[in-house]
């Protein structure tokens, strides 16, 4: 069985396989809650061969969301409608579900990408809040500085949606730490000049995204895995993080009971200069794993089969966690098994579209 296919446990719960949905903004929540776009979205991955569903940046609190239209888990709301498409996916016999757990910090309300990306202004803005009070650009409104009463809601606003997502029956949570938001925006200096505890030295800028991290730990089921997304370079050269940061900080966070760190990078400066390509992540991801034993996931252009499985089998990453190449093909498992000889297992309504790589169907519930 190539090693794409095989499962993987953390902690209490299985992956049928190290196919990952990773998490994709839709910009089209309801006053945070989940509705009929999600559980379209969702619900066509339930049986399309993953091993593992993470939702889409899910906001702490409504101050925290990147724009009006983000998810969040906030509300008895929220938590009603997207506890209704966790319990879909459920029912349809889906991989596990994960929830990314986010606050935008200085980068919220701002309209969709669609329509630009650019800061709201008049009633449909508000006020964002971060480490320092600096913009994320010149064009943006400078952000209110967190006091420690700040810090101390933010903190919690975290802990009440840990123990929304854990009530509606999610099964692994990583926090939100990279591109550019609030967390990110503490462990960086471009974003954080700060000159308490919380600014200043790595161990200091490091202190609240660890604090949140122990909070939600100590609030999450002890069976349940949580870990983080991390970005291994802020690609603005020695003036921000690079991968020395990731490591340090994924380090920290193995101290503290996490199960897996997912490295990206960028988004935390408009003045960032990313080289991309194929796979142009994955060297942040192999030095994390290399220098940590953490369980890491890779992201960044991955969307060859082949590509897949030789990272895996180069040892660089643990888990392949896709975005676009997933939203081209949602089926993507279903031919990266043909293509390497793995096995995914198929719903008994689609058999008639397989001839080879497919596991003993599972039964759906009538009531599906």
């Amino acid at each position: 069985m190539p090693s794409l296919f095989e499962p993987l446990a953390l902690r209490s719960v299985t992956l049928r396989n190290r196919i990952v949905l990773s998490p994709m903004c839709q910009y089209s929540a309801t006053d945070g809650s989940a509705n009929d776009w999600h559980r379209v979205h969702l619900g066509r991955y339930a049986s399309a061969g993953l091993g593992l569903i993470i939702t889409e940046a899910t906001h702490v609190s409504a101050r925290g969301r990147i724009t009006p239209y983000c998810l969040g888990l906030y509300s008895d709301a929220n938590e009603q409608a997207l506890g209704s498409v966790v319990a879909m996916i459920k029912a349809l016999n889906g991989p596990p579900v994960g929830v990314q757990l986010a606050h935008a910090g200085r980068k919220g309300s701002s309209d969709a990408p669609w329509n630009g990306g650019k800061p709201l202004s008049g009633a449909a803005s508000w006020v964002t809040e971060a480490p320092s009070d600096l913009p994320h650009d010149a064009d943006w409104p400078a952000p209110e500085a967190l006091d420690e009463a700040g810090l101390a809601r933010v903190r919690d606003d975290f802990v009440q949606a840990t123990k929304r997502a854990d009530r509606i029956g999610v099964e692994l949570i990583e926090l939100h730490g990279a591109h550019g938001y609030l967390l990110h925006q503490f462990l960086s200096p471009v974003s954080n000049r700060r000159t308490d505890r919380y600014g200043g030295s790595r161990e200091n800028r490091m202190r609240f995204p660890l604090e949140v991290f122990e909070a939600v730990r100590a609030a999450w089921p002890a069976h349940k895995p949580l870990g983080m997304r991390i970005g291994g370079s802020d690609w603005v050269g020695v003036a921000g993080l690079g991968i020395e940061d990731a490591v340090a900080l994924a380090q920290e966070l193995k101290a503290r009971g996490c199960d897996f760190v997912d490295v990206s990078s960028g988004g935390v400066s408009a003045q960032q200069k990313i080289t991309t390509g194929p796979g142009y992540q994955v060297p942040f991801a192999d030095a994390v794993r290399k220098a940590t034993g953490l369980v890491t996931m890779a992201v960044g252009m991955i969307t060859e089969a082949e590509q897949a499985q030789a990272i895996l089998d180069h040892g660089q990453a643990d888990l392949i966690a896709m975005a676009r190449g997933l939203l081209h093909d949602p089926f993507w498992a279903w031919r990266a098994a043909d293509k390497l000889g793995g096995k995914v297992t198929v719903p008994p309504q689609y058999l008639r579209g397989r001839v080879v790589g497919v596991d003993t169907p599972r039964t759906i519930p009538a009531k599906a």
